[in-house]
């Protein structure tokens, strides 16, 4: 995809504060500090349109990035950051499952996994969910140019064992770095959405 524009338009503290257009949204979920907004920021081919930090749980808000003025990308609160008040974790998780189920708009989740680590107990239980309300989604690896390729193979085949995933659940390997995967993730989108505006027309 060409992306022509790209801005943070909306940053959700509640579900009612969350665009009110028909526009398709596609979700990035992931722990704390798995780097979503490294991987939103290469999606789009822009340096800082998402800020990055090295501190877990900077973002607290659902933010909604609107692309080439048609659809948006969804950057969800990171889960899994202990050191988080436990009332702001409570806050956060029933925003964003607020979010998930409530959302008519949303297409596609994109469930972001460390490449290096093996998937916590916070990693199978939003995929279960998304599995159950049979949500379209996808496994994306990130940080993948840490690893040797050797490494990222084994690794790459310990997450598809660990989350049970069939051929029904894309796993995509990616690097922020380098660019690895930005198109296959791309083409997934993409297929994500036809169906998606459709409906929503």
């Amino acid at each position: 995809m060409n992306v022509i524009q790209a801005g943070l338009q909306i940053s959700a503290g509640k579900l009612e504060q969350c665009p009110a257009g028909t526009e398709c949204e596609i979700a990035l979920a992931g722990r704390s500090n798995v780097g979503k907004s490294s991987l939103l920021n290469r999606l789009v081919s822009r340096n800082n349109l998402a800020r990055t930090s090295g501190t877990p749980g900077r973002t607290q808000t659902i933010n909604f990035y609107l692309i080439n003025k048609s659809f948006y990308l969804v950057d969800l609160p990171g889960y899994g950051f202990a050191r988080a008040p436990q009332e702001a974790r409570a806050r956060w998780g029933l925003l964003v499952e607020s979010y998930l189920k409530g959302r008519k708009q949303l297409c596609g989740i994109i469930q972001i996994v460390d490449i290096r680590h093996n998937p916590t107990a916070q990693d199978h239980q939003l995929f279960e969910w998304l599995r159950f309300y049979n949500i379209p989604h996808a496994i994306v690896a990130t940080k993948a140019d840490k690893l040797s390729r050797s490494q990222a193979i084994r690794q790459e085949k310990t997450i598809r064992k660990d989350l049970a995933l069939t051929g029904e659940t894309p796993l995509i390997i990616f690097s922020a770095k380098t660019g690895q995967g930005k198109d296959q993730l791309w083409d997934l989108i993409e297929t994500w959405m036809v169906p998606c505006s459709n409906a929503n027309k």
